[in-house]
């Protein structure tokens, strides 16, 4: 019976040694600057920017964005690729397409935070709702285009250069279509890791580490569990 105990008291505290992965990643190419220079993500213009995947989806993504006083975005069209603009790195390579559509209604948010001292409106904007499939550690490009406004104006990505970015690959490589290789942009994209059971559905990262306050919880209900199969057993 003693035998039984000890097994049951060591089973129970390897549990409680199991950290509690996250369930989500993101990757973070750092906050909006509004002050030194933006791209244009319309007008036949395309920017894009590399990420490194965190885990096995993207899920939603956002950047910022310089906007005319007064305007709102209502769509933008955007690419997650395997190369940058979609274009194959060499005559024998394709460029892959993992995901691409027009955000809008429901699924694109344009939140207002500041104007910068230009006089343009700094805006964030956030696409949502999305089930892209990513392999962990592996670079994409996130390709933004044909942003639309209702008075049709212009609509500028964020340079930032990646200032405060977290994660691996950080800071992104950047390029736009008519320029080519430019500092890269403000911009955030999340997934998730297929759940907890798939611990390589994640890499090791900011907001994957486990719960010390939950871990201590667990440990404490499980002694309190030992304590009365003790007593019922004894």
């Amino acid at each position: 019976m003693k035998a039984s105990i000890s097994w049951f008291i060591t089973l129970l505290l390897v549990l409680a040694a199991s950290p509690a992965w996250a369930q989500s990643w993101s990757y973070d190419n750092g906050p909006i600057n509004g002050t030194t220079d933006a791209w244009t993500i319309n007008f036949g213009y395309i920017t894009a920017d590399s990420f490194v995947a965190g885990g096995t989806g993207v899920t939603s993504f956002s950047f910022g964005v310089w906007e005319f006083s007064g305007d709102t975005m209502t769509s933008v069209q955007w690419a997650i690729t395997s190369f940058q603009l979609g274009v194959p790195p060499n005559a024998l390579g394709n460029s892959i397409t993992y995901g691409s559509g027009t955000a809008s209604g429901a699924n694109l948010t344009d939140t207002f935070i500041s104007t910068n001292q230009y006089g343009y409106d700094m805006d964030e904007i956030t696409v949502s709702g999305l089930n892209v499939p990513t392999t962990s550690g592996t670079t994409y490009w996130l390709n933004l285009q044909n942003a639309a406004v209702p008075s049709g104006d212009p609509v500028f990505w964020d340079e930032n250069s990646g200032a405060g970015c977290q994660g691996a690959g950080c800071p992104s490589q950047a390029v736009q279509n008519a320029v080519g290789t430019i500092p890269s942009e403000a911009f955030t994209v999340s997934g998730n890791c297929n759940g907890f059971a798939d611990r390589s559905g994640c890499t090791t990262g900011p907001g994957e580490t486990p719960e010390p306050n939950s871990i201590l919880l667990f440990s404490s209900g499980i002694l309190g569990l030992v304590g009365v199969f003790r007593r019922k057993l004894l």
